[in-house]
């Protein structure tokens, strides 16, 4: 059991870094999806000695909402604002990669060192989380598309969710179920103004609407 939940651990941490080192807009949603998915079924996989309806439930949502729904409302704004790829960052590619590799050892560092009561079988979905939250602020601060922030705060909530989901059994559901609505609803309201940012500026560059106030 504890080979498929590290299984499951390093498909999430290659997916941060494909979120990272990918100028393709649609090939970072897809990636957002697989993630989606992967923390669906996390949950499930740690607790499947004492698998209760709170668990399955929740499981369940995130597996709907971050694998499918998030995934079809970004390729919705995609096909409408026609912007394929994210071209000059304010931090390449590359070095974007080594400065996850950093952050990712970092996360380990952290994750050893803190005394959390957690099974030791899931110890290491604490550096997951960190490394998440972490890849997610980068993303949300080094992108000048709009469409990119957004999905680097998924990246973030995703890392967010993934801590969680260590104590779920002890936080009762409808916290859960309430943070994965609140992502929901700021996808779709950041997916909205993203549509009507482009079609009023004719693009979703950030830093280009930024000297709007000079």
């Amino acid at each position: 059991m504890n080979n498929w939940i590290d299984l499951l651990i390093i498909l999430l941490i290659l997916s941060n870094f494909v979120m990272l080192g990918s100028s393709r807009l649609a090939v970072c949603i897809r990636t957002l999806a697989i993630q989606g998915i992967l923390l669906g079924i996390l949950p499930l996989m740690i607790d499947r000695q004492d698998l209760v309806l709170h668990t399955t439930l929740v499981s369940i949502g995130a597996l709907i909402i971050k694998g499918i729904v998030f995934p079809w409302l970004l390729f919705k704004v995609l096909r409408r604002i026609g912007i394929r790829r994210e071209i000059e960052p304010f931090v390449g590619y590359v070095p974007s990669l080594f400065i996850g590799l950093a952050g990712l050892i970092v996360s380990l560092y952290i994750g050893s060192k803190l005394d959390f009561p957690a099974p030791e079988s899931v110890a290491d979905v604490i550096p997951l989380s960190l490394f998440s939250i972490l890849a997610g602020l980068f993303l949300l601060t080094t992108r000048k598309k709009a469409l990119s922030m957004v999905m680097g705060y998924l990246v973030l909530e995703n890392g967010i969710y993934a801590f969680g989901s260590v104590v779920l059994n002890k936080v009762p559901v409808i916290v859960e179920l309430g943070v994965l609505l609140d992502a929901l609803v700021a996808v779709f309201i950041m997916g909205i103004a993203t549509y009507h940012i482009n079609r009023e500026f004719d693009h979703i560059d950030v830093n280009r609407l930024d000297n709007l106030k000079g």
